[in-house]
């Protein structure tokens, strides 16, 4: 995370033509900043071997007389095997020998040209017609660390708000205590909640700004949004998720099955809030699914108000769901008073 991305990945090479233009394209390859050539094979078997045994990401196979079919335009074959088991690895190999291998046939080409008299601009005009401008909004330098540690941590923390919002009301039916909590609180179950997920809430907003105060002011994590879109995000994230643990041990007054619910939903959110995969992309039933998790309308959020910088009245919905989530609590604060009166815990 240190770095921003990973660089050096191994990569092996199976090379069946070893001629001037192979060697000189896998010299190339060798340069790039994400792979390294670790070991040359003998065969595609001992290559895929290699591969299994986690030993390289991925592996180059130049056939016999590619270089030969090259030169006379006949089109030859170049295959990459890489493994996607890491995500991040397979993406960043077959980026790089795919490159390589364009690159290849741009320089035959261009030795064509120039063998016919062409000038280096009508050589680039050529194999180029369209020059690319290409700029990355907001994270130039293409850090993973910006867009792993700014939706994993939020997920973490959000997942023991959930756990330890239910686990410090359902502890007082478990060590039998329920009656003395709501006589303290004079039998208001409001004032009991308030009393008793407070202190909870406190520390929490303190993990919360430390963790952001981290990312932003010592990483330089980039947030066109501003500072007091982030405030408003912490806060509303930290009483969205009380509020949301509240509401399912009211639903379901029972420690055990209460932990469990929330676990399952914290864990989908990590799924489900879009920060890897488009959510549009997945199944109908999972997008419903995903609008009930915190989490995705904290990624919402950060990634278009934070991140990017647009207007508040483009996350207009997911503001409101966390402020809905933040208010359930209200459906089920009887209940839970009637749990904590008359419902004896089971182990």
């Amino acid at each position: 995370m240190y770095e921003g991305q990973p660089g050096q990945l191994p990569i092996g090479v199976v090379d069946n033509d070893r001629t001037p233009t192979t060697q000189k394209m896998l010299m190339k390859l060798d340069a790039f900043q994400g792979t390294k050539i670790a070991s040359y094979y003998a065969n595609t078997t001992i290559a895929r071997e290699a591969v299994q045994r986690g030993e390289v990401y991925a592996y180059l196979l130049i056939p016999k007389g590619t270089t030969e079919e090259l030169l006379a335009k006949r089109q030859p074959t170049i295959s990459f095997y890489y493994s996607s088991v890491t995500l991040v690895a397979g993406g960043m190999t077959f980026k790089d020998l795919k490159t390589i291998t364009t690159l290849i046939s741009a320089a035959v080409g261009a030795g064509k040209l120039s063998m016919l008299g062409k000038t280096p601009d009508e050589i680039r005009t050529f194999l180029q017609p369209i020059a690319l401008d290409v700029h990355m909004i907001q994270n130039p330098w293409m850090n993973y660390n910006v867009y792993l540690s700014a939706i994993m941590i939020p997920g973490i923390l959000i997942l023991f708000m959930l756990l330890l919002t239910v686990y410090t009301i359902g502890k007082e039916l478990k060590f039998e205590k329920s009656k003395v909590w709501l006589r303290l609180a004079h039998d208001n179950i409001i004032v009991a909640l308030i009393g008793k997920l407070l202190p909870l809430f406190l520390v929490f907003l303190i993990l919360f700004f430390g963790f952001e105060w981290y990312i932003y002011s010592y990483l330089c994590f980039p947030h066109a949004g501003g500072g007091l879109r982030i405030f408003c995000l912490v806060v509303l994230t930290v009483v969205s998720s009380m509020g949301f643990g509240v509401f399912i041990f009211g639903l379901i007054p029972s420690l055990r099955m209460a932990m469990s619910i929330c676990s399952l939903w914290a864990v989908i959110g990590f799924s489900a809030c879009g920060a890897t995969f488009p959510l549009f992309s997945m199944d109908p039933f999972i997008q419903g699914v995903a609008q009930t998790v915190p989490l995705r309308h904290y990624w919402m959020i950060y990634q278009v108000s934070i991140f990017n910088g647009y207007p508040i009245s483009n996350i207009w919905y997911n503001v409101m769901m966390l402020v809905i989530f933040a208010s359930l609590p209200l459906l089920v604060v009887f209940n839970i008073k009637r749990a904590m009166k008359s419902f004896v815990y089971i182990p």
